[in-house]
């Protein structure tokens, strides 16, 4: 079965490069000329909507940046199609900067509904641009050449367009497996958990939006040459949602789910073209009608699209152990033992009226363990998100190993060794463990996004898997790093994201109610975890429920109750207090 994943990508790029040499019909060349073009922008919707979770309506604006671009260098200036490939390429991904930056930082509607404003907005330009030939376009585009080669807009061309679709494939691909592409395929998730990890949400989100315009504008290229001519009609805001439709009928988290989308489109659409007039005995679009009860029908069915059904014969390879001695990623100094490590200094958050922390200060020394306990709604969780960044302090200060942190970012904090887990386990389901983990080592690495998408960072993703593999086994769960982590159960989760937050090197651990919903055996067993990681020299700070879990494990015990702080003391003298017994029980008796 795995020679079947092998052999697959060679199988297919062989058969559709040399489609043009075979002896079919040229309507068959045409049409396939048409699904490599729609898989190009499909592509980038698979990485953009798919993976990311950002929803996009206006993709064909920068399909026709691209088509724009060639034609009006060709017709009108004569220039080389190359210098109008890159300058087209320039143009996409210098919108996309400025249309990200304005709108990626929106959040549930406001996107969606931003691209559609944008999406008409260029498409409005494209057709009232006096120098762009109106809604006429431009006519007359010379066929490409290559080393004095025509390529027509047949066979010859064929091949070019499948190249770099083929090529855009294995390079979306290799990035999604890399450190860059955990990052992004985290943002689906949130942004809570990747913050955290030191991952810059808005950057990956930016990131991803250049590739799905670039993507886009070199299909436009291609298809101002396969055309000859170009308007504003195919760039519209309905080709977006059609292109948008591809990809959700293929299967909008997997990458060949755009061509398997792209292709069913395409020829669904020619035959129906065909065969509704006759049916219905009158001329329309009715195929538009047919698409929107395939889409439903496939929404309500095959939520992961048509390509569910196909990877079912192609099999989940796990991921080749080729780490073994690969050299240890960079760590960060460690404070010595004792060393005041952490200092909560009268911090305070307010909800409007409701006063959720409220002058809290503690401290904690390296090498200690120390338990935050309270009630429930008592503020310890949000307590946690004060120190950790999640939250804006209303007022206090907070300081590590010296340094003023209060009011950086998560990610800046994590970057100084601080690391954490969720009261709600956040992962990503669809990664195995061991990716999971890995993505903990983000801050570890330096591999961009060109270098994985030409797969120059093996090495260092070596020494990221090894460091994970390392922190699986330091938590007793290295035999189920291949399992996906959407199947374990809750014990097994927690476990693996503590694994996750260590492989960030932190000098400073935070554990958010990490035994919560765990059964008997798996406290022992996270109990003896920690003890462990205490033993190493890890510090760490947790909330917990828990007593006799709390009691057992602390140096100290931080009690909280309706975000005050009611004392602080060793296990045995929170034990004794009949403060924290009335907090508890509501009484003193």
């Amino acid at each position: 079965m795995n020679t079947i994943r092998k052999l697959a990508f060679p199988a297919f790029a062989l058969l559709m490069l040399a489609l043009p040499a075979l002896p079919v019909p040229d309507f068959w060349i045409t049409q396939s000329n048409y699904i490599g073009l729609y898989a190009l922008v499909s592509l980038g919707l698979v990485l953009l909507t798919g993976v990311a979770g950002l929803t996009s309506f206006g993709q064909a604006a920068f399909v026709g940046v691209g088509a724009y671009t060639a034609a009006f260098l060709a017709v009108k200036l004569s220039a080389s199609p190359w210098l109008a490939l890159l300058l087209g390429i320039g143009l996409a991904a210098g919108a996309a900067i400025v249309l990200g930056a304005i709108t990626l930082r929106m959040s549930g509607h406001y996107l969606p509904l931003a691209t559609i404003a944008w999406g008409l907005a260029l498409n409005y330009t494209m057709a009232n641009m006096e120098w762009l030939g109106k809604y006429d376009g431009i006519l007359g585009i010379p066929t490409l050449k290559i080393l004095g080669h025509d390529l027509g807009t047949g066979r010859g061309l064929h091949v070019l367009i499948w190249l770099f679709a083929l090529l855009a494939a294995l390079a979306c691909v290799h990035l999604l497996d890399s450190r860059p592409g955990r990052a992004i395929r985290s943002l689906k998730n949130g942004a809570t958990m990747a913050e955290a990890m030191g991952i810059s949400t808005f950057r990956a989100k930016l990131t991803v939006f250049v590739i799905a315009a670039i993507l886009a504008a070199i299909s436009g290229w291609l298809f101002a040459f396969f055309q000859r001519t170009v308007s504003p009609s195919p760039f519209s805001i309905a080709k977006g949602i059609e292109y948008l439709f591809m990809v959700v009928l293929g299967g909008v988290g997997h990458v060949w789910g755009a061509f398997l989308g792209a292709g069913v489109v395409k020829l669904l659409e020619d035959q129906l073209q065909v065969l509704l007039p006759r049916l219905i005995g009158t001329s329309g679009s009715f195929e538009t009608i047919v698409f929107g009860v395939i889409l439903v029908v496939v929404l309500k069915y095959a939520p992961e699209g048509l390509w569910s059904f196909v990877a079912r014969w192609i099999p989940r390879a796990d991921r080749v152990r080729d780490w073994e001695g690969a050299p240890p990623l960079p760590a960060r100094d460690k404070p010595a033992a004792g060393e005041l490590l952490l200092q909560v200094q009268a911090v305070r958050k307010e909800f409007g009226g409701l006063v959720a922390v409220n002058d809290v200060s503690f401290e904690l020394r390296a090498g200690e363990i120390v338990g935050l306990i309270g009630p429930n709604g008592a503020g310890k969780s949000t307590t946690f998100n004060l120190i950790t960044g999640v939250l804006g302090l209303t007022s206090g200060q907070v300081r590590y190993r010296g340094e003023d942190i209060t009011g950086m970012p998560s990610r800046a904090i994590a970057r100084r060794g601080i690391s954490r887990t969720f009261q709600h386990v956040k992962m990503i389901p669809e990664m195995t463990v061991l990716e999971n983990v890995a993505l903990g080592g983000y801050l570890r690495g330096s591999s961009g996004t060109v270098k994985a998408m030409l797969r120059l960072d093996r090495a260092e993703e070596r020494g990221l898997f090894a460091e994970a593999e390392r922190q699986l086994a330091r938590i007793g769960m290295a035999d189920r790093m291949h399992e996906m982590a959407g199947n374990l159960a809750l014990g097994p989760q927690r476990l693996m994201e503590i694994a996750r937050a260590l492989c960030t090197d932190p000098a400073l651990l935070l554990l958010d109610e990490p035994a919560a919903g765990l059964r008997h055996k798996e406290k022992q067993a996270l109990g003896k975890v920690l003890r462990l990681l205490k033993g190493e020299g890890m510090s760490l700070l947790l909330v917990e429920h828990d007593m006799d879990f709390v009691m057992g494990l602390t140096d100290r015990i931080v009690v909280m109750e309706f975000g005050t702080r009611l004392m602080e003391g060793t296990p045995a003298e929170v034990q004794a207090s009949p403060a924290v017994r009335a907090a508890y029980l509501g009484t003193e008796h």
